[in-house]
């Protein structure tokens, strides 16, 4: 017998599961409600006479995750569709995944590409009654796009055992478990807010209060009603960072919760530091991607380790390979590897695209793009992508997170981001992105010898280029291809 992927809804426990804002279903309600919707979905796969796709429009509200857990319990796979998407990439995820239905919270107007499709306004209410059998552990859950940053996105698709193990995986490195209430403001069209921030909660139990839109004022009033994990995307720690000091409020509230979790991209050291000066908490980095769900973890149980994102977590195997694809070995903090997963927190396919899925697997080892660093304790330091990270200048291998994190140490850098560019001489050269704290700005020699004196030489930018702001997309990364990088 298949384990169920939400053992809570088959006896509901007369506790809250989640919460939008005003908005709250406890475990009966929800079973109802995701019972109703996956019901539905039965009904049409039985008159369709195969197991369609659904697409969901991912607002944020307790619609979206009655519907997503509803086609998780009906065995149909849901397609998240980004609210703030555009025209094109509407169409073509339409067109690439063919839902059968859309479903979405009354009264949203939908675009074009997808008021095509036939609709069903979610319910937050239901009559109950007994819920679909379980589908097998590799039958397709999700099928969530990439951002698409090289080419059309491509649909992911996410098997039930690899939600199941990565969710199981955190509950056991961050000793996760019922009586925890989570408090996120995350989308829920992606892997963070929604597998982790929606399913993860409703999985083992727990509960989930979701601010609609991030601020640090709803994010006091939800952590100081009982609220014991956060996660946040970089640029909501920034904030946070940037107004601890002056809010005790907002000290307070984050040093009441039990864990603080940032992912989506690597957290800057210097954030990490003011935050805990001011709460005396630490903020724990783990590591994934659509593909693979959840791959690493800083533990709870563990060292605090600003600017490592952990230890592999359980049914997960990570190595590093050289630019010949041969194992590295070494952990000594500096040789650099791209990194490779296997495990059972991997996709199947990217849908539609066989070719796209062999050109992503050595063998059993899922290719990751992303370049690290392996630690004497065998924690991982994620230097940045293959693509617009790495960069080889003067014979010397440079990640740009390093250089990133050493110039927020500046004072006079708000924000930076560091790609490389042609260099007749160097091949590359580092090039530095920043948004001055202040005026006045500080120079471009200033900012070279204050990395080359915490780095080394060859590490200073060799140009610095002032912005406003960073480009950044939903999920808070920065666009560095827009940049030039």
């Amino acid at each position: 017998m298949t384990e169920p992927l939400f053992p809570a809804l088959l006896n509901p426990p007369a506790r809250e599961a989640v919460r939008f804002g005003s908005v709250a279903l406890d475990y009966p309600g929800l079973a109802a409600a995701a019972g109703a919707v996956a019901r539905r979905l039965r009904s049409v796969e039985t008159t369709r006479g195969r197991r369609a796709h659904v697409a969901v429009w991912a607002t944020p509200t307790a619609h979206t995750a009655v519907a997503v857990v509803g086609a998780l319990v009906a065995g149909v796979p849901a397609v998240p569709i980004n609210p703030r998407s555009g025209e094109r990439e509407v169409a073509h995820i339409v067109e690439d995944s063919a839902p059968a239905l859309v479903l979405a919270e009354p009264g949203v107007t939908l675009p074009r590409e997808l008021a095509r499709v036939p609709r069903v306004s979610v319910s937050l209410t239901g009559d109950g009654g007994e819920l679909p059998p379980e589908p097998p552990a590799e039958h397709p859950a999700l099928i969530i796009y990439t951002s698409g940053t090289t080419g059309a996105p491509k649909g992911v698709v996410l098997p039930r055992r690899a939600v199941a193990s990565t969710i199981d995986a955190l509950g056991e490195a961050w000793r996760w478990t019922a009586a925890d209430v989570l408090v996120h403001g995350l989308p829920l069209f992606h892997v963070h807010g929604l597998v982790l921030g929606i399913l993860g909660p409703v999985r083992l139990g727990g509960t989930v209060h979701h601010l609609g839109r991030f601020g640090t004022d709803a994010l006091v009033e939800r952590l100081s009603a009982g609220g014991t994990m956060m996660f946040g995307v970089p640029t909501m720690y920034h904030r946070i960072a940037e107004e601890i000091a002056d809010r005790p409020d907002l000290a307070r509230a984050l040093s009441s919760a039990r864990l603080l979790v940032s992912g989506s991209a690597a957290l800057p050291v210097h954030d990490h530091e003011r935050i805990g000066a001011a709460t005396g908490q630490r903020v724990v980095e783990r590591y994934g991607m659509t593909e693979t769900l959840m791959n690493t973890s800083v533990r709870v149980d563990g060292p605090a380790r600003p600017g490592t994102v952990g230890v592999p977590l359980a049914g997960v195997r990570v190595r590093l390979v050289d630019d010949a694809g041969a194992e590295l070995t070494e952990d000594d903090g500096q040789t650099i590897g791209e990194i490779q997963v296997t495990g059972s927190n991997l996709f199947t396919e990217y849908l539609n695209r066989p070719d796209a899925t062999r050109d992503a697997f050595d063998g059993e080892w899922f290719r990751t793009g992303d370049m690290g660093v392996r630690d004497p304790d065998g924690s991982l330091r994620i230097v940045g992508r293959r693509a617009t990270d790495l960069i080889k200048s003067g014979g010397y291998k440079i990640g740009a997170g390093e250089i990133e994190n050493a110039l927020l140490d500046h004072p006079g850098v708000a924000e930076v981001a560091v790609t490389g560019e042609p260099d007749p001489d160097l091949g590359e050269r580092v090039v530095a992105w920043v948004v001055p704290a202040a005026a006045p700005r500080p120079s471009e020699a200033d900012l070279a010898d204050h990395v080359a004196t915490l780095l080394a030489p060859h590490k200073r930018p060799r140009v610095v280029r002032y912005l406003d702001a960073l480009p950044r997309n939903d999920m808070g990364k920065v666009m560095k291809r827009a940049l030039g990088g």
